[in-house]
């Protein structure tokens, strides 16, 4: 699991530097075409990975619900997000680095429900939950390259 989390954390690093190069309207900018932007991405894998790992282990997410349903898999951007909401999804993508890491080594998930994502992708453990995540934000991270090409 240790090479896993180091590609995580070198995906976190990724998301946090689109956050620190652009502008709030740059965030926010839906291109014609698409039906998000830079910061429903990032603010997307952060509420996903604390749903795949806390929330299908019975665990509290980081995310507040409401923050989980406006980046939920199916949403889209509705308005502006704000800096200071920028900011919260910022302290999650940092701060769930070390606690799943800090969890995940102490054996705090025990009781995973297995789940199988919409592409077709069974979990069946947090470790498999995990792993897919990588995936998952890798996914992500081509579509906001693509955004990218508009600003």
């Amino acid at each position: 699991m240790k090479e896993t989390f180091k590609v995580w954390e070198t995906s976190r690093n990724v998301y946090l530097k689109f956050l620190e190069s652009y502008t709030l309207e740059q965030l926010n900018f839906i291109p014609d075409g698409l039906n998000n932007n830079l910061i429903w991405n990032i603010g997307h894998v952060a509420v996903v990975q604390q749903a795949l790992v806390y929330k299908l282990s019975g665990l509290p997410m980081l995310a507040s619900e409401e923050l989980f349903e406006k980046y939920r898999n199916g949403s889209v951007p509705n308005a502006h997000t704000s800096r200071e909401e920028i900011e919260i999804i910022k302290q999650i993508l940092i701060d769930s680095i070390a606690k799943t890491k800090t969890d995940y080594a102490n054996g705090v998930f025990q009781n995973y429900k297995e789940f199988t994502t919409t592409t077709g992708f069974h979990l069946g453990s947090v470790d498999d939950a995990i792993t897919f995540n990588n995936f998952h934000e890798g996914t992500h991270l081509g579509f906001m390259l693509k955004i990218k090409k508009f600003l």
